[in-house]
């Protein structure tokens, strides 16, 4: 049985990474193992600070239940693309050796897995937990943080709608999701917005302003579009470049590509005063939900008893409401089922 294990929290933070590890710090004492904290995500396996304490430093229950409920990450998270060098993680297990730890419970997205995957091959099991609220990763229903991210937007779109009924008019509101459109299009349907824009469907200016310009000639100024980040990739160029000139901005600035940007060609086509908001990271920094602490508690105790019973290599998630693990490499190859009908739903009703 192993006696130490570290954890680390890596790529974006998502509410609910301190529940996880206060859920592994429990279990570990539990078990008899000690913890170690591996901070700044792979960063802090490479040891260069000039005090170890600043990379790996053995964590105090006490200490983690009182930031358990806490937003972000107390063990912080950066990148690290000095991992993607096979020498670099050579040095990363050397380090991790030296420490005595055994095993490792990755708290991360995409980018963690391969990495985690990385230090299974050089003999460092690694368990993953899906912390990113994007829930870009396929294999499971939820990812830490995402119910936390979608409840943070409901709550600001409401009170966004509340100003657009009182001014009648419309709002643009962006939300996260680079490459996934779930945070989008599940706030969208559980506030009643009129209008929303994900990167997996293709769209056009054009026919936003025309869908908009239906719902204010029915009755409706004060409808709101909720747009995903990564919408704009998914954006027909036509529109915006035909706008931008007419606005003698230059044609492939994409930088004017921007909710604020959408707003003003509402404006001009619809005749609307449509106003813009951007949410940014107030979805990231909200103490997690209970669904999220939930999923946390049980991640955590299960990926310290996957590694105690030397089994690695392996991710947790939740499937038919239960949680479960599978191997990382067979989640990384899942392919993500966009729910077109909730969508159509959306942008039809």
């Amino acid at each position: 049985m192993m006696r130490r294990i570290g954890v680390l929290t890596s790529g974006g933070d998502a509410p609910g990474m301190n529940y996880a590890v206060m859920s592994v710090a429990k279990a570990a004492r539990y078990y008899g193992m000690s913890l170690i904290g591996i901070k700044r995500g792979y960063n802090g396996t490479l040891c260069r600070s000039h005090n170890i304490a600043d990379d790996m430093v053995e964590l105090d229950l006490d200490t983690i239940l009182d930031i358990a409920d806490q937003p972000g990450t107390y063990l912080r998270t950066a990148r690290c693309l000095d991992f993607l060098k096979p020498e670099m993680r050579a040095h990363a297990v050397n380090n991790i050796h030296e420490m005595g730890v055994e095993g490792i419970v990755v708290i991360g997205g995409d980018g963690s897995y391969h990495g985690a995957m990385e230090l299974c091959a050089l003999g460092i099991p690694c368990v993953g937990i899906p912390g990113t609220i994007d829930n870009d990763l396929a294999y499971t229903e939820n990812t830490l943080g995402f119910d936390t991210a979608v409840n943070s937007c409901v709550e600001d779109i409401r009170a966004i709608r509340a100003t657009s009924r009182s001014h009648d008019r419309p709002g643009v509101v962006e939300v996260m999701g680079r490459h996934c459109g779930d945070i989008a299009l599940r706030a969208a349907a559980s506030t009643g917005a009129e209008i929303c824009l994900v990167p997996e469907v293709p769209w056009s200016i054009q026919e936003v302003a025309d869908r908009l310009c239906r719902l204010i000639d029915g009755g409706n100024p004060r409808a709101t579009v909720v747009v995903a980040e990564g919408a704009w990739d998914s954006m027909q160029p036509t529109d915006w470049q035909h706008y931008l000139m007419e606005q003698g901005a230059r044609a492939h600035d994409d930088s004017a590509i921007s909710t604020e940007y959408l707003a003003k060609v509402l404006k001009y086509k619809c005749k609307a005063e449509a106003r813009p908001t951007v949410l940014g990271y107030t979805q990231r920094g909200r103490q997690p939900s209970a669904y999220d602490s939930w999923f946390a508690f049980e991640a955590g105790n299960l990926a310290v008893n996957l590694l105690r019973n030397g089994i690695g290599n392996q991710v947790i998630g939740i499937k038919d409401g239960r949680v479960y693990y599978m191997p990382i490499q067979m989640a990384l190859q899942q392919k993500r089922e966009f729910n077109l009908s909730l969508y159509n739903m959306i942008n039809s009703l």
